[in-house]
């Protein structure tokens, strides 16, 4: 989903994957310092032996199937007066993911969250301070709400044998959480909306579902959505009441229980919160 965030009065593009993952335009940000030629920002940023490591430690961290013989290369000759390098040299060279160069008139450098950070301070830090606060304004408007779009697509790709069937009465009412995901600390408030819900985290279910090509939330009933919409304005309430987290996540655990059992019917809650119980 393309976004814009508005830092200062500049207008910066975001591609929003709707998790951690998000791209920033590096070439918006550029503009801030040579509103003519950006791509020639980016370049000089590039050229710097600093930025060169930042990147290829990204990668390493990030990207199993990063060149590091090629990124040694770079990485020496950075600094010296002949050294260029642009971002689509980088990453055709090197596998990278970290940019992305797309052409064309609303083209540009876009690169991750992480990266593009690291840029903007390079630029200037006062206006890194503007991007990263609405850029979290952005990111709470995302969380507050489940997009037509986004809910459309969902919808329309599983309706045909998702829909009021006893399997999915069955199945898609989660337990009551154990005393384990309860003492647990989650990274994140979107893997706790996802136990709460789901009854695991999303790298649990991606380590279940190896070769699926989405998410834990690509493969959700149109039921789990609406309460996952309900759950995401409920948490970010107690969340302003300051509940610390083990307390949010059985209060939103018995939300999706009465809510899911309300729009399906209470078949099967009885054997699944019995199992609950005994995983406790």
């Amino acid at each position: 989903m393309k976004a814009t965030i508005n830092a200062n009065g500049t207008e910066i593009a975001v591609i929003s994957k709707g998790d951690e993952n998000d791209y920033i335009s590096l070439t918006d940000i550029a503009r801030y310092k040579n509103p003519d030629e950006p791509k020639d920002v980016v370049k000089n940023w590039m050229r710097n032996r600093s930025t060169i490591e930042f990147l290829g430690l990204w990668e390493q961290l990030n990207n199993p199937d990063f060149k590091g013989v090629e990124f040694d290369s770079f990485k020496h000759e950075a600094g010296s007066n002949a050294f260029t390098l642009s971002p689509q040299k980088w990453i055709s060279s090197t596998n990278a993911v970290g940019l992305i160069s797309k052409s064309g008139r609303y083209g540009g450098t876009f690169a991750h969250k992480d990266i593009a950070f690291e840029f903007a301070t390079w630029v200037s830090a006062e206006f890194k301070l503007y991007i990263i606060k609405d850029y979290q304004r952005l990111k709470a408007d995302e969380n507050s709400r489940i997009s037509l779009e986004w809910n459309v697509n969902r919808i329309i790709s599983k309706i045909n044998y998702r829909i009021h069937t006893d399997a999915i009465k069955d199945n898609i009412i989660p337990s009551l959480v154990t005393k384990g995901q309860q003492t647990f600390t989650y990274a994140s408030e979107a893997d706790l909306l996802n136990v709460a819900l789901f009854g695991k985290t999303a790298r649990e279910w991606k380590e279940e579902n190896p070769e699926a090509k989405g998410n834990i939330r690509d493969d959700a009933t149109i039921q789990q959505l609406i309460v996952l919409s309900n759950l995401e304005s409920m948490n970010a309430e107690l969340i302003k009441q300051s509940l610390p987290q083990n307390q949010r996540l059985i209060i939103l655990n018995k939300m999706a229980i009465e809510q899911l059992t309300s729009l399906l019917g209470s078949s099967g809650i009885k054997k699944l919160q019995q199992t609950g119980e005994h995983n406790e």
